[in-house]
Order: structure tokens, then sequence, then C-alpha cells
């Protein structure tokens, strides 16, 4: 019997399920494989019946139904479970034939394992599947990158059941060599952190500082979605607002306040740090989940510890405004920052990123999408090399017209003690970006001091490195330089 089909999906819960569901409905037939077997038999007794679906109960028995060049795709755990199947896979696969992993791997892991792979003759795809459930089942955004030869291969497949916007455009294409597509997600992911953040914010300053209701803010959520904060997060922020629990509550106000990560935030931190770019926003976002964490000790010290009142006593529909413009500004900043970084990871990994290309990825099916996000794109189509968003016209317009609301949220925040540790890292880098001289000269001078590490000086050529003999105590001898 001649194999009939299209790719093979290895992993059976939410994601791969819906992602092998979204596949059949675009006129493929896929192989559903998962580790335990009682998944590939509850999966196709119910959702795959009467589906084109074929159930698989080993890896050679899933490999002898795919058509060549044989795509065997990875929905499961990040880390060792990853390299564990690709060890398993090999054995069974001819040069040519390609692995996929659809998880969120830490792009090094992608970068190593892309020349392992294609070491053996294989091709390996490492890509990006952002939308969450709905988005797996009806059209997510995926950024796949790895090894060329491979896209040909797959790049109708992953057209067709990603997401559509304008006239049938696919919310993904290809990305870059090795690990480019999960560095993308990551950032993506990110940038969903900083979304979330910001929005949180907007919400505890309606609700801690101007005393609205769940209802109220709905409302609120429900405006600011049909304008320039059109997103699927304030989407949802306003469906969550109205949502009532059994006894006509609102539901959110009974959540624990302590939110969980997976990783993809931590690690954009951890790589900006590593490459010298500032993503402070997501940074303070990665944070604010730390510290949301620590709820038994923030109880003992709301007890122990007196700040401020922090209810805000002003026009509730101005300020309300001052909130929009805060989030909205805020929000560029946190995107400039993120492809900021994509560009400096583009620049240390030999990737070429088409920024525009990927904001349109993001347009629709994922977590962040949004209308803003073309405007992103027709900022790149006009400046490829733009070095910020916030040099480009649309977007220095954006934040002019928002600036006074945002300093004023900034100010009224700290005067009433509301955490605003997102929207305020905002500010303060959009005003150090802003700022042609800062005090590093004193930080340069008090690491020439107890360190020697030497300075650079306003009337000499960059590149030219000095020490002085501060105390007079020290000698001559430097310590070498050193830069982020």
């Amino acid at each position: 019997m001649e194999p009939q089909a299209d790719i093979a999906l290895i992993g059976l819960a939410v994601m791969g399920r819906n992602l092998i569901l979204n596949m059949n409905d675009h006129g493929y037939t896929v192989v559903a494989y998962n580790r335990t077997l009682s998944r590939v038999d509850d999966f196709m007794a119910d959702e795959a019946k009467g589906t084109k679906v074929i159930g698989a109960r080993s890896i050679p028995e899933m490999i002898a139904h795919l058509k060549r060049p044989r795509r065997v795709m990875m929905l499961v755990k990040a880390g060792h479970p990853v390299d564990e199947f690709i060890e398993k896979l090999m054995p069974h696969l001819a040069p040519g034939d390609i692995i996929i992993d659809g998880g969120n791997s830490l792009y090094q892991d992608t970068i190593r394992r892309s020349k392992y792979v294609e070491s053996r003759g294989l091709l390996y795809i490492g890509t990006g599947v952002s939308g969450g459930e709905e988005g797996a089942r009806i059209g997510p955004s995926i950024m796949p990158g790895g090894s060329e030869d491979a896209w040909p291969h797959v790049k109708d497949i992953f057209q067709a059941i990603s997401a559509k916007v304008d006239d049938n455009a696919p919310c993904c294409d290809w990305v870059g060599a090795n690990g480019a597509g999960h560095y993308v997600k990551m950032v993506h992911n990110g940038i969903e952190y900083g979304d979330m953040q910001l929005i949180c914010e907007a919400y505890n300053l309606m609700k801690t500082g101007l005393g609205l209701t769940a209802a109220e803010m709905h409302a609120v959520f429900k405006e600011w979605n049909e304008g320039e904060l059109d997103s699927y997060l304030i989407e949802i922020t306003r469906d969550i607002l109205a949502f009532k629990d059994d006894d006509g509550q609102p539901l959110v106000e009974k959540i624990l306040d302590t939110a969980g990560q997976k990783g993809t935030g931590k690690w954009t931190v951890i790589d900006s740090a590593k490459l010298g770019m500032p993503i402070t926003l997501i940074a303070e976002a990665v944070y604010a989940r730390c510290i949301s964490a620590l709820k038994s000790e923030r109880e003992k010290a709301a007890t122990k510890i007196r700040g401020p009142k922090p209810a805000i006593t002003r026009d509730k529909e101005r300020f309300i405004e001052d909130i929009r413009c805060a989030l909205y500004a805020s929000k560029i900043v946190s995107y400039a920052q993120g492809f900021m970084l994509l560009r400096a990871a583009a620049k240390e990994y030999g990737w070429k990123l088409n920024y525009g290309n990927i904001a349109l990825m993001w347009r629709g099916g994922c977590i962040i999408r949004s209308a803003f996000l073309g405007k992103i794109n027709e900022a790149y189509n006009k400046h490829p090399r733009l070095q910020s968003l916030m040099l480009d016209t649309f977007f220095k317009r954006g934040i002019r017209h928002s600036q006074k609301g945002w300093r004023n949220v900034v100010a009224v925040a700290a005067k009433r003690g509301i955490p605003v540790p997102a929207i305020s890292t905002a500010l303060a880098f959009f005003d150090s970006y802003r700022s042609e001289r800062l005090p590093a000269n004193l930080l340069q001078a008090q690491r020439d001091y107890f360190g020697a590490h030497t300075y650079e000086r306003t009337d000499k050529p960059r590149g030219e490195f000095f020490h002085t003999n501060w105390t007079g105590r020290g000698g001559d001898v430097s310590s070498s330089t050193y830069n982020v």
C-alpha cells in the first residue's frame, strides 16, 4: 500500500490535537502519534472520528504512512523530550526528510538541533506557533526557521492552516536560518508579557485608583477596542470583565493574584542582557509576575508598611483617557524595544530578518494580534533599516499626542502608591532614548576610579580610552575595557 499521509504530528495535548484537526479541515492527511498510546485511541475515538486522520501506535508505523519527503512535526514539552524524539525518529528517516519542532523551544537548542540533524542528511525546522487553543484550531500565527531547503515542502501546509488577514494573506512566512523562527516566537512571547502587564496596570488604576466596577471597566475596554488599541488582548480583557461567577459576581475578582510563567518571557530578558539591548518593559513584566508570586509576603507587608491611600480624586473620564494614552504610548515603546532586540539578534546570529513581514505574521492568529501591527509593517517597508519604531512618523505622532496623559498617569500613580512598573519604565526608557546626554559619564568615572576600567573623552575620537590616577596613589596601569 502506497503511503497516503502528508505529515505526522507527535503530541496530542490541546495544541497538537487542534493543529491536526486544522490540517484535516484543509484537506491534508495527518498521522497522529503520542508516547502515551491511550491518547491516540481516545483522540481517534473522539475528535478525530470520521476524519482522514490516521492513528499510529508506534514510530515505525507512523513513518510508514508518510509520503516523501516525510514530514514529522513534534508538539511536545520543550527540552529533553524534543532531543529524545529526534533520536527516536532519525533511524527511520532518509536524507531529505524533515523534522519539525513546533513547541516553545529555546532558540539556542534549535540552533544546536538544526546543525545536528543536518549533519545526518535530514532537514530541520524550529517553528513558533502562536494563538493558543483557538488559534491552533482555526488559524495560528506560524513562524518557521531552520533548514531553508525544507521550506518549499511545508510552505503549503503551514500557510493553509495559518490565520489570514486582509486579502487572505497568511500569517506565516519563512523567518530565517537555524533558530530564527524560535527566536522570533520568543520575542513575540516577551512582547505578549509586556502587553498583558500594561493592560493589568490600566485595570488596577481604574479599579484601585478610581474605584470602577468590573461592569464599568468592561465598558471602558469595549470602547478602547474600537479605537487605536484594537487588539485581541484588549478584546478578551473586555470579555473577562463581563464574565460572572455562579453567584452573579465578577469572576475575575475571585481569582488569586499570583501569576505563573513558562519561561519565554524570562528567556527574552536574559538574551537581551547578553546582547546589551534594554527591553526594560518586558523585564518589568517578568518581574511583576515574580512579585505577584510572593503572595504571603505581600499580605504581611500590607499590614506593616504604610503608604498613601490609593484613591484618585480626579475627573474620572479625563483620567481614564490619560490611562488610555499611557497604555498606548507604553505599547509603542514595548514593540520598539522588541524589534530593537530582533535587530540586535539578527546581527549577532547572522539572520536576515524581514521586520515588516514579522509584524504581518503577528497580525492574525497570535495572542498579540492587533491593528497596530499593520503600522509596524508600513514603518519597516518605508525604512527597512529603521533603528527604532519611535523614530517613525506614525509612532512619533502617537507618542506626542499621548505624552501628556502618559506622564500624568505615572505621576499620579507614584503619588497614590499604585504600582505601574511597566508604564513607568516605558516612560523612563523613552526619556532616556531621547536624551542626547545621560549621566553615564559619571558612571564611567566611578568605574575608572575604583577599577581602572578607563573611559572615552568627548574631546577625543571614539575608540581611544583613558585612565586617570584619581587619588594620586594609583598607578598608570588600567584594566581591560569591556562592553555590554
